[in-house]
């Protein structure tokens, strides 16, 4: 029985296990012996998160710097970013398919689309709650409008960067198990298998929820390791 899709389980036997799946019951027994087969959905699902998550930010950091920069751009990013943002997740990847078909590719744009609000907003604020003083002792002793970003704005905005960061990855994980629509596969295949089977639900929900408790728990590691100086003020 071990890695057969739910609805090509057989009943060898009455009672126990075997009755459980066919009830659609919670059955800690099939789990045990099927944990196997949540291994790819789960490694899927990991790389679902990251990718989007690692593009996302990327762009987003770009934007934010040109909108630091030159503030009327704050406007217009923000208002296309929400407009993606507000599109709903299914909807998303079904109007994505006429244009770049079922696979990786729609589900990454879709995904990434959703993180762009989220990161490009806290690294705005990040950038400018940064103390007017700080910034201009900053250039007072030589530094370039560069410098001064890279050492000295950056580096004080990483907390709203981390807590945006934290954010989007939470949400990336629970849109993730939407990714099967786009033939992405992921978490939430195990899921539409047959979302009556109690126990697929909870291993596969279980799973995820995991998962974004796990990159919570990374992020805000990282987020101490890099900002020595918050710990020192503690």
């Amino acid at each position: 029985m071990i890695g057969l899709p739910i609805g090509q389980l057989q009943i060898e036997k009455p009672g126990g296990s075997d009755q459980c799946v066919a009830s659609n019951g919670f059955c800690p027994e099939w789990i045990v012996d099927n944990i196997d087969r949540y291994w790819t959905p789960l490694l899927e699902h990991v790389y679902l998160t990251i990718a989007p998550v690692v593009i996302g930010f990327a762009i987003s950091m770009v934007l934010a710097i040109l909108a630091h920069r030159r503030r009327w751009l704050t406007g217009p990013i923000i208002a296309t970013t929400g407009i993606f943002f507000a599109i709903p997740s299914v909807a998303a990847f079904f109007l994505l398919q006429p244009i770049t078909g079922l696979g990786y590719t729609t589900a990454m744009v879709a995904l990434v689309s959703y993180t762009l609000l989220i990161i490009f907003r806290n690294i705005t604020t990040g950038l400018r709650n940064v103390p007017a003083e700080t910034r201009d002792a900053a250039l007072g002793q030589g530094l370039t409008e560069r410098q001064v970003l890279f050492r000295v704005e950056l580096p004080m905005a990483i907390p709203e960067i981390m807590a945006g960061l934290r954010i989007a990855t939470s949400t990336t994980v629970g849109l993730a198990a939407l990714a099967v629509f786009a033939g992405a596969g992921g978490l939430g295949r195990e899921i539409l298998i047959d979302e009556r089977f109690k126990s697929n639900v909870v291993v596969a929900g279980g799973l995820a929820v995991l998962l974004a408790a796990a990159f919570d728990l990374l992020i805000l590691a990282a987020q101490r390791a890099i900002t020595p100086w918050q710990r020192a003020g503690r």
